[in-house]
């Protein structure tokens, strides 16, 4: 087994996803040393004592399988710096930043069981290590999930409700009150924004867009709230309406009935936070999915709250793996007090001051949001 050869870098190292990432400059004297060997009979064995301070690791897998490499402390599991999707026979480079103390490599085979390697021990450097994160295990994500999990069952026995008055306005040819049951309806369902991927194909029948569609607005397959909106705010007979909001009604409640089987991944709550706040800026600020109400500023403002609700069950995981987590409440709370303070206005509307505003508020937040995906990542440590 090859010696653990670390090659020192010069370079910036920056905060992102909970761990230490490298960009490097320039290597130092050692960079033609070997790479650090993993495969399923060792990880990293034989190694010599690194150097602190920044770095980058040359990790290559021996092995027939695919490896996810890590260095971590032996005696907590907290992570200093990982590689996914090492593939046998590649060499892949692993920045981290290391003080004194303890490290070792563990390796995960992607059909196998983790295991540690032997430990090495760095002196003679900084006290404290870099950003670093103690993982998040599938047995740690149960709470989280069952509590998101129940936040919307009751959000989907909201929505029929408001769906079947929805319904009931539009059949009673009442524009006025179709519209405000429409944005009602509306609302409660952008607030569910984590669980899109487990309602599967019915996210996309009752809250899809044009988009890839060839007859655009007329398309057949142009259903649920924006094929309604479209038809309520341009005057579309209320008779021709009729139909759409009652596959609309019947659409959620069949969604609300097959959500109990349903499963909430795993890897999607921290990941749909980030994403979430991700799609706001790409499509509801943009105006990408305003088909006459108006209302993406609203839509804005519920999606600030489904993103509350995904960092509310997740919060005691976060509590003491993200130092950024008071901060990231800061912004957004002014972010939502911004968003909050265009109540009543479209996006048309705004002036480009307060447009520019909300824009850079809603951008700075989705990169907040960004180390919870990796925070809250399940990884196997056993």
């Amino acid at each position: 087994m090859r010696r653990w050869r670390w090659a020192a870098v010069v370079g910036l190292v920056v905060v992102a996803a909970g761990v230490v990432v490298v960009v490097v400059d320039a290597a130092g004297p050692d960079a033609e040393a070997g790479p650090i060997v993993v495969s399923r009979s060792g990880c990293g064995a034989g190694g010599a004592a690194p150097p602190p301070g920044p770095q980058t690791l040359q990790v290559r897998n021996t092995g027939a399988v695919t490896m996810e490499v890590e260095v971590v402390d032996p005696a907590t599991g907290t992570v200093f710096g990982e590689l996914e999707g090492v593939g046998s026979g590649t060499t892949r480079a692993l920045p981290v930043n290391l003080a004194d103390g303890a490290y070792a490599l563990r390796c995960a085979p992607e059909d196998g069981t983790p295991f540690v390697g032997p430990e090495v021990r760095v002196s003679g450097g900084a006290q404290r290590p870099g950003p670093a994160v103690v993982p998040v295990t599938n047995a740690d994500l149960l709470e989280p999930l069952e509590k998101y999990h129940h936040y919307v069952a009751e959000g989907l026995t909201t929505l029929a409700g408001q769906t079947a008055a929805l319904d009931n306005a539009v059949h009673n040819g009442d524009r006025e009150a179709s519209e405000r049951a429409w944005l009602t309806a509306h609302l409660t369902y952008e607030r569910l924004g984590a669980a899109y991927d487990a309602f599967g194909d019915a996210d996309g029948a009752v809250n899809g867009t044009t988009a890839g569609l060839a007859g655009g607005a007329a398309d057949p397959g142009f259903t649920g709230f924006h094929r309604l909106e479209n038809g309520l705010w341009h005057y579309e007979d209320p008779a021709a309406l009729e139909p759409v909001a009652r596959q609309l009604d019947t659409d959620v409640r069949q969604l609300r009935t097959a959500f109990g089987d349903a499963q909430v991944d795993q890897n999607d709550l921290g990941l749909r936070a980030h994403e979430i706040m991700e799609n706001t800026l790409q499509f509801e600020l943009t105006g990408r999915t305003d088909y006459g109400s108006g209302s993406t500023l609203a839509t804005a403002q519920a999606n600030i709250t489904g993103t509350r609700a995904v960092l509310d069950v997740l919060r005691p995981l976060l509590v003491t793996r993200f130092p950024g987590l008071a901060d990231l409440d800061a912004w957004l709370d002014r972010t939502e007090r911004d968003l909050h303070a265009t109540q009543g206005t479209s996006l048309a509307n705004l002036t480009q001051a307060r447009r520019e505003k909300i824009n850079a508020d809603v951008a700075e937040l989705t990169e907040r949001l960004a180390p919870i995906a990796a925070i809250a990542e399940p990884r196997r440590i056993s």
